[in-house]
């Protein structure tokens, strides 16, 4: 299989592994960080919904590991202007995938504390759950940098139309608002 086929079907497994996950998620009732929650509502989905929120955790590494072949994939048939040269915009969109993915076993590892502080020290739930979502929250800006790069350099290798790159800039120009307004909240 070339390695192009294989980031492809990287990024299908990425798909279907995110989905799975967040269907455990919101089927333990785990609530999303923007949702207002109380802390003690909180406590009790980790503590009850361990099982699912735990099973959803171990799935994602593997999703992690699919998302860095899919980028590389993407980087490298992006990967060239004009010239012949790398297009270093390929490299900005890999490396916020890589940052994203980086970040986001910092909110999945700040998830399973959660679940042990909700068993057996709820005083500490109310700070885990704010560095949980802070941690989400600034996720975003990694999102953002993997959309721009990637769109950049699909409309400079004559990859994507500049209508698909466009979605991904707002996509991304929306990503970093949330982000930005994860301070606030």
């Amino acid at each position: 299989m070339s390695f192009p086929r294989l980031a492809g079907v990287a990024g299908t497994g990425f798909v279907v592994i995110l989905v799975a996950a967040n269907v455990l998620l919101a089927a333990a009732g785990l609530p999303t960080p923007s949702e207002a929650a109380s802390v003690d509502e909180i406590t009790t989905v980790l503590a009850a919904g361990a099982g699912s929120l735990r099973l959803a955790s171990a799935l994602l590494p593997a999703a992690w590991l699919l998302a860095t072949f899919f980028a590389v994939g993407v980087c490298v048939c992006l990967g060239r202007d004009e010239r012949g040269r790398t297009d270093p915009w390929s490299l900005v969109g890999l490396a916020g995938v890589l940052m994203q993915s980086v970040v986001f076993t910092s909110v999945e590892a700040t998830r399973l504390a959660l679940m042990s502080a909700a068993r057996h020290e709820p005083s500490g739930v109310a700070g885990l759950w704010g560095l949980h979502t802070a941690l989400f929250g600034f996720n975003q800006v990694f999102l953002a940098t993997a959309l721009v790069g990637f769109s950049v350099s699909g409309i400079r290798t004559a990859v994507i139309a500049r209508w698909h790159a466009g979605i991904g800039f707002v996509a991304a120009a929306l990503l970093f608002v949330t982000a930005t307004s994860t301070a606030s909240s």
